[in-house]
């Protein structure tokens, strides 16, 4: 079964019970979710009672509980030490929740240097990463970045770095995303090939998901900015190769594309992902739903 979904919403009178029910609306067969809002720390109780709802939604639709992904804020920065206690603390915080909604995956920008230099950034990272996977049941996955600024894991080099410095390898993983990658210098009209690349310096055992994004920009921009699907440099038949590539079928593909004229395009772009067919009439057709 093709493992296709978005981000979808968490809101604390619904939690996750309200994130599977937004995913079924988009006919989706997994999702990714945050715990809260991802730019600051107010985090609401976590009501069991809404967690087992959600699961048995999750069986009821088909939908593997093993393979959702929470997002990890973006205010954690392991990279930089000027709020790097707080980073540390809040994603022991994160990874808590995680552990109480049953969820075994969380993506997380590796982070910023902001002017220390990649060496010690990635010797934040890893020293931050060792001591919240100290005592975890959920695996962090290093989101691959475009390389904005003083971003860290804009290649796979760096990826690698950080992989070898963690002490528990079986809590260490990475999310593709092929915006990113397009954006810091990989080819994703040659996929086939960037997966051979990873595999040989980092090693595909560690793909977990892949944030599925058409992008804005030309190869090696290091701008960062999201597409929708078809709509972008990337285009629509690459795309779909990447989301069926039989190396990574068993892995969880995740839509994060721009919001049509306010509304969620997920629904439609998952429809047309299964059918292998691009519409590039898709965002009009959003516009005019009501």
């Amino acid at each position: 079964m093709l493992l296709i979904g978005s981000h979808v919403g968490y809101n604390s009178k619904t939690q996750l019970l309200g994130s599977v029910e937004e995913a079924i609306n988009y006919n989706a067969t997994t999702f990714m979710y945050y715990t809260g809002a991802p730019q600051n720390t107010v985090r609401s109780s976590i009501d069991e009672k809404l967690t087992e709802k959600a699961f048995q939604k999750m069986k009821e639709n088909n939908i593997d509980r093993d393979k959702i992904i929470v997002h990890a804020p973006y205010i954690i920065n392991l990279a930089n030490t000027s709020k790097y206690q707080f980073a540390v603390d809040f994603l022991k915080q994160e990874i808590k929740r995680c552990e109480q909604l049953q969820t075994k995956y969380m993506v997380l920008h590796p982070g910023s240097h902001v002017g220390l230099g990649v060496d010690v950034g990635i010797s934040n990272i890893i020293s931050g990463l060792n001591e919240v996977l100290e005592n975890s049941k959920v695996m962090i996955l290093l989101e691959t970045m475009a390389g904005k600024g003083t971003e860290i894991g804009r290649n796979f080099e760096e990826i690698k770095k950080i992989i070898d410095g963690v002490n528990n390898k079986n809590l260490i993983g990475v999310c593709l995303d092929t915006c990113h990658l397009n954006d810091s210098g990989y080819d994703m009209t040659k996929f086939d090939e960037v997966l051979d690349e990873f595999d040989r310096k980092v090693g595909i055992k560690y793909i977990k998901c892949v944030h599925v994004n058409d992008s804005k920009n030309i190869i090696a921009s290091h701008k960062d900015r999201h597409e929708n699907i078809g709509f972008g440099t990337i285009g629509f038949d690459n795309l779909i190769k990447i989301i069926y590539n039989k190396r990574l079928i068993d892995v969880p593909k995740i839509l994060e594309t721009p919001y049509v004229e306010k509304k969620p395009p997920y629904k439609q772009e998952i429809n047309m992902i299964k059918n292998k067919k691009f519409d590039d009439k898709l965002k009009e057709k959003i516009t005019s739903i009501s």
